[in-house]
């Protein structure tokens, strides 16, 4: 009876042995299952989803036996984790092994010696592997926006072509008798040049408002002045009262402008006035006459090597004697453009030559004045083959939307 009793004790004990191999082979399958190469955190065999480790950690060989040696039925063996495809099984682990990774799929299948194996939550410590989520991100150089460099000049480059609406305002200046503008928009992340403009002899500055807009849509803040004498003594003042503008906090212009990048520029008696001030202020870097030249033919040969000086003017015009006499003199050490406008229509003549007169620069030639603005002020270096050489714009080409050509020459660059 005893005998009998053990054999049916015996008897039951291996069926639920076998069952039992059942289920576990059962959950380790679906352990497996549990795992995904596209996630982005991981949960540890037998715990619950938010017991992870420390991050970084990888799942040792040795806690791998550790779980084949538990034989612990009932416990919560149903998570499934989920691993990164990048994350491996530490070496050492065996080909028979329970828990295998890859970079696309997890198979752990029961060796067929221990198919009643679960894994215990209570005899493991493994802590999570850390996700790519989890890291702390770098943030790149390349994410930075770059300040920009320079001075502020119009995207659009066309110096034929207003390209900025403009403030324009009459009666102002440190006379009350000039003219300022500058670009409606003025710029929060560069300065701006700035340009002074001086009129001919007895002309308002009023009328030479193709000009000043041209320029003040460029980019440049543009004064004006009411007269020019020709000897800088209205120049200069213009640019005190320019510095204190950019002093003033309550002022629109406040830290707006560059006082180290300035330029003038004028017509007839206002290029004598350009020249002067080119020649007596630090402030000034470039000037560009238009229809004018230096009556003893001796100011370009005072200008600093450090500074540029150009001139523009017509074929027929009256100053072309004192312009080529200013450019060619011997003692001209500053880089230095003389650029002809020719094969215009009209009664005045120099020279056997007639076409192109006295009032030819500021408005049938106003774009080499913003070309050269831009390239002295601005940094358009590109400019420099539209000068300098022999075939660029203001050598031997076209005079946009007007009749005739360019014909220029430089010196010193």
């Amino acid at each position: 009876m005893k005998s009998k009793l053990l054999k049916t004790v015996v008897l039951a004990s291996s069926l639920v042995f076998l069952n039992c191999g059942d289920d576990v082979t059962s959950a380790i399958n679906n352990y497996a299952a549990g795992f995904s190469s596209s996630s982005a955190e991981e949960v540890q065999p037998g715990t619950s989803s938010d017991s992870q480790g420390d991050a970084g950690t990888e799942i040792s060989s040795s806690a791998a036996q550790q779980n084949q040696d538990a034989i612990l039925p009932g416990s919560s063996a149903d998570v499934g984790p989920q691993v990164e495809s990048s994350s491996t099984v530490a070496p050492g682990a065996e080909s028979s092994a329970d828990v295998a990774a890859s970079s696309s799929s997890v198979d752990a299948p029961a060796s067929s010696s221990e198919k009643a194996l679960v894994v215990s939550s209570s005899s493991v410590s493994a802590p999570a592997v850390s996700s790519s989520s989890s890291e702390e991100k770098v943030e790149s150089s390349s994410s930075e926006e770059a300040k920009p460099k320079g001075v502020f000049l119009a995207e659009g480059s066309d110096e034929t072509k207003d390209q900025m609406r403009v403030k324009y305002i009459e009666r102002t200046g440190h006379d009350g008798g000039g003219i300022l503008a500058y670009p409606e928009q003025l710029s929060n992340d560069q300065k701006h040049a700035v340009v002074v403009w001086g009129p001919g002899g007895g002309t308002e500055p009023g009328a030479y408002g193709g000009i000043i807009r041209r320029l003040a849509s460029h980019g440049f803040v543009v004064i004006a002045l009411r007269e020019s004498p020709g000897n800088a003594t209205q120049a200069i003042p213009a640019l005190n009262w320019l510095e204190k503008k950019n002093k003033d906090p309550n002022d629109p212009l406040y830290q707006k402008l560059d006082m180290t990048k300035v330029g003038c520029s004028g017509h007839s008696m206002g290029g004598l006035e350009s020249e002067q001030a080119l020649i007596k202020d630090d402030r000034v870097i470039t000037a560009m006459l238009n229809n004018s030249g230096d009556l003893g033919h001796t100011a370009m040969s005072q200008v600093s090597a450090s500074k540029t000086v150009g001139i523009v003017y017509g074929e027929g015009g009256m100053e072309r004697p004192n312009a080529e006499a200013d450019y060619n003199n011997q003692g001209v050490k500053a880089p230095a453009c003389l650029i002809k406008m020719t094969g215009g229509q009209g009664n005045e003549c120099q020279q056997g030559e007639c076409g192109w007169g006295h009032g030819s620069g500021p408005w049938g030639g106003m774009a080499a004045t913003v070309a050269w603005m831009r390239w002295h002020l601005g940094g358009e270096d590109f400019r420099k083959a539209d000068f300098v050489g022999t075939s660029g714009r203001y050598i031997n080409g076209e005079i946009i939307g007007e009749r005739g050509h360019w014909k220029g020459q430089c010196k010193n660059f």
